[in-house]
């Protein structure tokens, strides 16, 4: 995947919040290397973990996950022959307990969550290994049952301390004059008791340490010193002991190498899914549909960065169309459905939980590439325009049928007319190569490219006119208006300005009449192939390139559509199908039940009159009264087929004409 696209899609946002809920440092570190993969069986065994880990955490139980503090540095040391202290193997018990926990209670939730469950019986809980070490450590302490050596020492030790104890406490009788209180303690793990400096002749014995201010000397009587010694000797025994004892521990963990590595694993993987559970949660992530084919449908989707307060996404691609050109005003979330669509990708292929409703479909992609932001970069010395150009020859290297490629503001940067023709130019070729690619612009040149070209469709962010609010609402099957006049009018630019604008436009729209004619016959030539019989989409799009791009040179702003019509429509109107969705031409006008015949791809459809919509008159697409409109819904066969007729008759020859649907 592309990295850049991650980071345009805010995909590290979802990371780092996947991250957050990680117990383990193990587990962290999966989170980290967490990315979108290509793999159809990976990501469904993915999306399956994750899925039964919420089932598991909407039960209300409390996964044990362990956050093996100490196991880490443990590990690392395995197989390297060294002699673990008591706290490191008290660690390795408690961890060992974690492990023991996590398999009991993993085969209690079998039947809620299968294939994790079966994840555990992976995992060693190693009892012979976990009662020795409970037997010899406590309280990361060895325990006198650790062996039979340890116990005998330690009993020697007890007695000569008892001994000690006692004698002192005679010797604070026997010098309570020469003491500066009568009490016993330890320096450097030997019995003293405090004498005052200048009656210590009067106390024979070793001084080990003074007082800060030096008035006092710790002193061991020669009284105990014989038995501080035998002290002494024991200790070393125990110290011996102890070493043997924790080596031969040590030597029992190192034959478990294998087995704690693997539970290592496991608990981390645990970690990690409970931690893409708990983000899914978080959003209110649901499991959808994981398509074979390189589809998107997406039904009630909710931006997961926005939460509740994004406005539920419905949109598609890949099922009647592979391109969506997606127009509206500013900040009425063009790039925000962008966005959505493209991280809803990331992150199902990642094994993620999507914020959406059920019946929303996504495939598995190779290539997810974004042109979202305008991407200036004054380190490498990039504008807007060069950014746009540099992404888009990377999606058209990387186009193809599981290539999702999403760009926004087509056409921006550059000059328009310029801009336009390439953007146009750019889709063609994005089409041809099966790829889905959904995009955004504000040009009717490219609304209308969308709207007579096969394999693409129009949409647009609905808008209320009287409030002049964005309403954050996809809508399929229209194109949107930008509605600058009326923003900029809310936002409060100054009324003297905005009527200089409108009569500027209106200028611009009466020297631009003639010109927006000339693009008509472009028009034209497209919608007879959409007429004719089974023309493919490279056809159609090649047709109406020509058009466009001639066009394009002479103006910035040609609008190649017509207002609707009050008058009734004619034979070779140009029509919008609202139940299809794309234009048609009209072949016979409504009847009195108000139906009308309407030819789209050779074929002829009925709809009720108020289904359609006049998308270009027949006086601007058909010039001359005289217009042979067999042309448009009669076969080049038939046609020719009927000259032959009017000269002679022609044994078997035969005209055949295709019935209504």
């Amino acid at each position: 995947m592309n990295e850049a696209t991650l980071k345009r899609l805010e995909y590290d946002k979802i990371k780092e919040s996947v991250i957050s809920y990680t117990v383990s440092e193990a587990g962290k570190v999966l989170a980290e290397r967490m990315k979108p993969s290509t793999d159809h069986r990976q990501v469904e065994a993915w999306l399956q973990e994750t899925a039964e880990a919420t089932d598991l955490l909407a039960s209300g139980a409390s996964i044990p996950l362990s956050a093996m503090e100490g196991i880490e540095p443990f590990m690392a040391l395995l197989g390297k022959g060294r002699i673990y202290n008591e706290a490191e193997l008290d660690q390795l018990a408690v961890w060992l307990t974690s492990v023991a926990q996590m398999k009991k209670y993993m085969n209690s939730k079998r039947h809620i969550a299968p294939t994790i469950a079966a994840y555990a019986d992976s995992m060693f809980d190693c009892p012979e290994l976990r009662e020795e070490l409970a037997r010899c450590i406590r309280y990361g302490q060895l325990t006198d049952q650790a062996s039979h050596d340890l116990a005998y020492i330690r009993r020697h030790i007890y007695a000569a301390e008892d001994k000690i104890q006692r004698k002192l406490e005679q010797t604070l009788s026997k010098y309570k004059s020469a003491l500066q209180e009568p009490i016993v303690s330890k320096r450097r793990d030997r019995y003293v008791i405090p004498v005052k400096r200048e009656l210590r002749k009067q106390v024979p014995g070793t001084v080990w340490d003074e007082s800060s201010s030096g008035q006092t000397l710790f002193v061991e009587p020669n009284d105990v010193s014989d038995l501080q010694q035998e002290l002494g000797q024991w200790k070393a025994e125990e110290d011996r002991e102890r070493t043997i004892v924790l080596s031969a521990l040590s030597e029992k963990a190192e034959a478990y190498a294998y087995e704690l590595k693997r539970n290592v694993e496991a608990m981390a993987s645990f970690d990690f899914i409970t931690a893409r559970a708990k983000h899914s949660r978080s959003i209110a992530g649901k499991r959808i549909k994981l398509a074979d084919k390189p589809v998107i449908r997406l039904v009630g989707a909710r931006h997961p960065l926005l939460g509740a307060i994004s406005v539920p996404l419905s949109a598609e691609l890949g099922y009647g169309w592979k391109q969506l050109i997606i127009t509206g005003p500013n900040t009425g979330g063009k790039t925000v459905t962008l966005k959505t669509i493209g991280l809803f990708v990331l992150m199902v292929q990642s094994g993620l939980l999507v914020p959406a409703e059920e019946g929303s479909e996504i495939g598995v992609f190779r290539h997810v590439v974004a042109d979202v932001g305008d991407g200036q970069s004054l380190e490498q010395s990039l504008s807007t325009f060069s950014s746009h150009i540099t992404v888009l020859s990377e999606m058209l290297k990387c186009a193809a049928p599981r290539s999702l490629l999403l760009l926004d503001e087509l056409a921006a940067g550059t000059d328009p007319t310029e801009g336009i023709a390439l953007s146009i130019a750019v889709l063609e070729e994005l089409l041809a190569s099966g790829a889905l690619a959904a995009a955004t612009t504000h040009f009717n040149e490219i609304k209308t490219f969308a709207s007579v070209t096969r394999g693409c469709q129009n949409g647009k962010m609905a808008f209320d006119a009287d409030t002049l609010q964005p309403l954050y609402r996809l809508e399929i099957g229209e194109s949107g208006d930008s509605h600058a006049f009326a923003i900029a009018r809310r936002f409060g630019l100054p009324e003297k300005v905005m009527k200089r604008a409108e009569v500027l436009l209106s200028s611009k729209d009466t020297s631009l009449q003639k010109q927006g004619d000339d693009f008509i016959p472009g028009l034209r030539e497209a919608l007879q192939m959409e007429a004719s019989n089974g023309a493919d989409a490279a056809g159609q799009s090649a047709a109406f390139s020509t058009a466009s791009k001639e066009k394009v040179k002479e103006t910035k702003h040609a609008d190649a559509s017509s207002k609707p019509s009050m008058q009734p429509f004619q034979q070779g109107d140009a029509v919008w199908i609202y139940p299809l969705k794309r234009a048609g031409v009209v072949f016979r006008p409504a009847n009195e039940k108000g139906e009308v015949i309407v030819q789209v791809q050779g074929k002829k459809h009925t709809f009720n009159h108020k289904r359609l919509r006049l998308y270009i008159a027949k006086e601007k697409l058909y010039p001359g009264e005289q217009y042979d409109m067999d042309i448009v819904f009669d076969t080049k066969e038939n046609r020719k087929a009927r000259h032959q007729m009017t000269r002679k008759h022609v044994e078997g020859l035969t005209i055949i004409t295709p019935g209504e649907e």
